[in-house]
């Protein structure tokens, strides 16, 4: 009898796992491998390699396959945790009698599934993905994934393309559409990867426009129609981690001081916060009673409708029960903050201000190891507060 846990970590929009070296999830997998073993579960962790922009059914698939491929007969419990998109895409396989572009069983897979736990998942979709499928949106969408890309693979940006990326703000949260200036930075960062990632990473940025998707699926009024028809699996358990940027402002400006990459990309930042903070009222879903306490102990008020990660609504977060809230951008919570002094040091993709830091990270992850250990359904414990 295999009693050993297989835990999948499904990445979200992009998939940065499908980029060698760039680790979407390497700081998630060591320290969720050590937090479960001292935690006395023995835990085969799995990353997901999704296709980047496909549809949500054609992602729940891969996962399907991926758990079929390496979990295909022991009945051993499985742990869904999904990041961003990722998180629906383990909704929607374990929903009940769903129709996914699989011959597989996956009744059969879903039925095996103990835990789903989402992290900074738009589970009530994000204004920036109607956003996106915009021309402007495109064009902003396309620099910050080669700038996400470029941070989490060299750990810094060149002096060069600070230049100009910086003469596309004029003022905190204005991206001026300028494509030649564009070009000139997506020819300027590409051409420091080699040649083989250089193909890989060009074929990214023409799937994140040539394929909408999965952005036309994460819009508000989308995820209203996906919540109506993916019911929840009975007896699954399923728990949320909520993220909650630092809002960008003159304050945050002067705390970033005088590095060049810093106030680039906490401009960037400022752009994207911007944009969801502009939601309005009618597309914020209402809280649980005990939602809204959880919250309420984490960040000291509920959040606001504007509250957001720089990706996604922190309201839209919230589904099931909340096992962990912070302040957090929406890389912080996989370790993509700054700490270099970690081996392997943790590089961070945008400057925001919210000061996550490491005792955070593994609180956060304990949180989440001790969620998937439980045998039973319980009261939520409420996530400690972000400064304790």
């Amino acid at each position: 009898m295999d009693r050993t846990h297989h835990v999948y970590l499904v990445p979200g929009f992009l998939g940065f796992a499908n980029l060698g070296r760039i680790t979407y999830f390497g700081h998630v997998q060591r320290i969720l491998t050590a937090r479960l073993a001292a935690l006395g579960i023995d835990a085969r962790i799995h990353i997901v390699r999704t296709h980047p922009t496909a549809s949500l059914p054609t992602r729940a698939a891969r996962v399907a396959e991926t758990i079929a491929t390496t979990a295909p007969r022991g009945d051993g419990p499985l742990h869904l945790i999904g990041h961003s998109s990722g998180g629906l895409d383990v909704r929607l396989l374990t929903a009940p009698e769903v129709a996914l572009p699989t011959p597989l069983d996956v009744e059969r897979l879903a039925a095996r599934v103990r835990t789903v736990v989402t992290l900074s998942t738009p589970h009530h979709g994000t204004p920036l993905a109607s956003f996106f499928t915009t021309l402007r949106g495109q064009q902003l969408l396309q620099l910050l994934s080669l700038l996400t890309i470029y941070m989490l693979h060299f750990g810094h940006l060149p002096l060069a393309g600070l230049l100009w990326m910086g003469s596309l703000f004029v003022r905190l949260g204005d991206l001026v559409a300028n494509s030649e200036l564009l070009d000139e930075l997506f020819a300027r960062l590409l051409e420091d990867f080699t040649a083989g990632r250089r193909r890989s990473v060009r074929a990214m940025l023409r799937d994140v426009v040539g394929d909408q998707a999965l952005m036309l699926q994460l819009t508000p009024e989308a995820m209203e129609v996906f919540n109506a028809s993916v019911l929840r699996r009975p007896g699954l358990r399923y728990g949320a981690v909520v993220g909650q940027a630092a809002r960008p402002g003159l304050r945050s400006t002067i705390g970033v001081g005088l590095d060049p990459a810093g106030q680039v990309t906490h401009a960037v930042y400022g752009a994207l916060y911007q944009l969801i903070a502009a939601t309005p009222r009618r597309l914020s879903p209402p809280l649980a009673p005990e939602q809204a306490r959880v919250l309420r102990r984490a960040y000291g008020t509920a959040p606001s409708v504007a509250a957001n990660d720089g990706i996604v609504p922190t309201r839209s977060q919230v589904w099931g029960h909340v096992i962990h809230a912070t302040i957090a951008d929406h890389l912080d919570v996989l370790g993509h903050f700054r700490d270099p002094s970690q081996d392997p040091p943790h590089v961070d993709w945008l400057v925001t201000g919210s000061g996550f830091d490491r005792r955070r990270f593994e609180t956060l992850w304990d949180d989440v190891a001790r969620f998937i250990a439980q045998d039973a359904p319980a009261t939520t414990r409420p996530p400690r507060r972000h400064g304790s």
